[in-house]
């Protein structure tokens, strides 16, 4: 993978409606699943267990929680870099999905593209990611988002 390094928003602004690189895979390990229940909270045993995962779970081992790979994407859009941004934010998001469930071990990347891009303030970007998080080995994604950041210079 490439990364797309831009010198500032401007050039940033030449990329909307395209894609950008495909991003590196990311083992999801069952560490990151339990260090996430232990943040959240969430440490129902589907994602927690082993032993009863394997035993009672139809996937017949532990899952990252939807959450989890959601929460990856701030992450995974690191595939390009504002060289001039002196800041960047979450600022929400439009639509969440997880059409497949991301085992324990299993491989994740990010396919990314920016739907649109406005200004915000005197010197920032409001920018709508289209973000697809691939699972390694699986027709469908695990996770589809359109993700909201600001981003400053």
């Amino acid at each position: 993978m490439s990364k797309l390094v831009l010198k500032n928003i401007a050039a940033l602004r030449a990329f909307e409606g395209k894609d950008l690189p495909t991003g590196e895979w990311v083992t999801v390990t069952q560490e990151m699943i339990n260090d996430f229940a232990k943040a959240t909270g969430d440490d129902q045993w589907i994602h927690t267990d082993v032993e009863k995962a394997r035993k009672f779970s139809p996937f017949k081992t532990t899952i990252a929680h939807g959450f989890l790979s959601l929460s990856l994407l701030s992450k995974l859009l690191s595939v390009m870099e504002v060289q001039s941004a002196t800041m960047g934010v979450n600022y929400g998001l439009n639509k969440v999905r997880f059409p497949s469930p991301v085992p324990s071990g299993s491989r994740v990347r990010l396919q990314s593209r920016i739907a649109s891009m406005e200004s915000y303030g005197k010197n920032g970007v409001k920018i709508t990611w289209d973000c697809t998080l691939e699972l390694e080995n699986s027709p469908k994604p695990a996770c589809v988002a359109e993700f909201i950041s600001l981003m400053f210079e």
